[in-house]
């Protein structure tokens, strides 16, 4: 599992003060209200800021950060990564998990067959798909329900589902 979870991304400036706008990649932008510090991460390098303000705005989070008060130094950070360490990250409810401790997991069918692991996770407005890749490059489209996720052990990085009828022929009949 990883030790550090993505919360966003700093996609702009906000005003001249050293503000960020963030796009947040956690459902709850609220969350960004509660931040004490983030890592900021952009090209292999890592920073910690104190996040020093927060408000939310349609689906944004603006945030004041330590050290960032000019335009010039928010412009800076375009672009950048932000993070928080997993034991500060909030509590998910049952049946729910990290986008980032999914990505990667190997995904089997309930006899065993592998299916391939998870290359992305996508959203289709009602819910949620893993893509899984086989080892022929083939992608597969997984429905994150709960009729098909059987298991998923992210500590294993092991995911058993048991497909929709028809699923995997479509996909693989290539």
């Amino acid at each position: 599992m990883l030790d550090y979870l993505t919360i966003g991304e700093i996609v702009n400036v906000h005003g001249v003060r050293g503000e960020v706008k963030v796009l947040p990649s956690t459902d709850d932008p609220g969350r960004f209200k509660l931040l004490k510090q983030v890592r900021i991460v952009r090209d292999g390098s890592v920073c910690v800021k104190k996040v020093t303000g927060a408000k939310v705005s349609s689906g944004m989070a603006i945030l004041a950060l330590e050290g960032v008060t000019t335009r010039d130094d928010a412009e800076k950070l375009r672009g950048s990564f932000l993070e928080v360490e997993r034991k500060d990250a909030l509590k998910l409810p049952e049946n729910r998990w990290y986008i980032g401790d999914i990505v990667g997991c190997s995904v089997y069918e309930e006899d065993g067959t592998c299916l391939g692991k998870v290359t992305d996770v996508g959203e289709t407005g009602s819910n949620d798909y893993y893509v899984v890749r086989d080892e022929k490059n083939r992608e597969m489209c997984i429905p994150a329900l709960k009729e098909v996720l059987l298991d998923v052990d992210v500590v294993e990085q092991k995911i058993t589902v048991r497909l929709l009828p028809g699923l995997k022929e479509v996909y693989y009949e290539n």
